[in-house]
């Protein structure tokens, strides 16, 4: 991905318990993501949050699962964000649970790959 390339934000809400063929969504989400060849894919896990049911969910309250708001951000160029979300839409019409998927214009401000390195860590 360029800098100055037109990229896209991809951010898809759901809950941490959801699931998609017995495996947690948004894992399956992450996985899938990479398999399509994107670029990178964030799974943030929300302490507090409500949606469409207007339960409030919340780590300050003890429960028995933590079913807590997850956001799964991803940044790429516009045609495979694009492409990508037409592959997932389908998935949704199979869960029963409520969610949201945004998309948004994003400005590169700087995209630096990391390099592998092998071998211990030196300081």
């Amino acid at each position: 991905m360029e800098t100055n390339s037109e990229a896209r934000r991809l951010r898809i809400y759901v809950s941490s318990t959801d699931k998609f063929k017995h495996t947690l969504l948004y894992e399956t989400l992450v996985f899938a993501a990479k398999r399509y060849g994107l670029t990178g894919a964030t799974v943030l896990k929300g302490v507090m949050g409500f949606g469409s049911s207007s339960v409030v969910r919340s780590t300050r309250f003890w429960e028995i699962t933590e079913k807590l708001p997850v956001v799964i951000e991803i940044v790429d160029e516009s045609s495979k964000i694009e492409s990508f979300t037409q592959k997932i839409l389908p998935w949704f019409d199979k869960i029963s649970t409520g969610c949201l998927i945004t998309s948004e214009k994003a400005d590169i401000v700087l995209f630096k790959q990391g390099t592998k390195k092998k071998g211990f860590l030196r300081f």
